[in-house]
């Protein structure tokens, strides 16, 4: 028998896209609670954004995998240790005016600031800029000013990656890095991950059954070697409801009963 985990992404994978819904994935949740196979929830989002759906899942003390992979972390523990944070903002505030000031990270705005960018809600901003590890923000500069600006960054160790809008610092750390930590302190040799977007890929490809769910409102993931050999497939349907087919399908694939003893 297996030892199966399951590493999953929430917005559009989980969480329908529209209305953040998990509704659509409770049988495959329950499936996989009645057979004690840890479900870890791994997104771009905070610890103070995502705990609160960790508990409404009721994943006990599952790690989640939190900022994009910079670290993961158990519930009530690292969520108020901001020293990381601390530390990459000081790096900023360290570097010359004229190369930095063209950058305007989350520390640097209000809430207000973050939901009129993001679309937030002013309460889901606050809890968006209670951050632990990276550090998001805005390039207004010129594209050699860009260079100059990640060159300092790296000399002091910092790392930064383009996303949508936004130019997230950090001192490293991906969600497929953060996967084997997990397997090893959880004792699991089975890996199944899904998601919907570029930031997935990674995650997907290390898993040794990756799913990308299918994407109808943003930039999708596009062909990855593991899908010639059958080890990454695509769902036909999107968001919670292609994710319950798939991990279904998977447990049904890896002679794994859906019932509780």
């Amino acid at each position: 028998m297996v030892r199966l985990i399951v590493f999953t992404d929430l917005d559009g994978t989980l969480l329908d896209h529209s209305d953040y819904s998990h509704e659509a994935a409770m049988p495959a949740l329950m499936a996989l609670k009645t057979q004690n196979i840890p479900l870890i929830l791994a997104s771009s989002k905070t610890a103070a954004e995502i705990m609160p759906l960790h508990a409404e899942l009721g994943l006990g003390d599952w790690p989640v995998i939190v900022e994009n992979g910079a670290q993961s972390v158990r519930p009530g523990a690292g969520s108020t240790d901001r020293s990381e944070y601390d530390r990459l903002r000081a790096i900023l505030a360290g570097l010359p005016p004229d190369l930095a000031g063209p950058y305007r990270g989350f520390g640097d705005m209000t809430d207000a600031e973050v939901a009129q960018i993001t679309g937030l809600s002013s309460e889901a901003a606050a809890l968006a800029r209670q951050r632990n590890f990276t550090e998001p923000g805005l390039w207004q500069g010129t594209d050699e000013g860009l260079t100059a600006f990640l060159d300092a960054l790296s000399e002091n160790g910092v790392t930064a990656r383009r996303g949508g809008r936004f130019l997230t610092l950090s001192f490293g750390g991906t969600k497929a890095g953060q996967m084997a930590a997990i397997m090893h302190d959880l004792d699991r040799d089975t890996a199944i991950a899904l998601g919907d977007a570029p930031n997935d890929i990674e995650m997907i490809e290390t898993a040794d059954h990756g799913v990308i769910i299918r994407n109808d409102h943003g930039k999708d993931i596009p062909p990855l070697p593991g899908e010639a050999e059958g080890r990454i497939t695509r769902s036909t349907l999107p968001g919670p409801q292609g994710w319950i087919a798939e991990v279904l399908r998977l447990l049904d694939t890896l002679g794994i009963d859906r019932r509780a003893d």
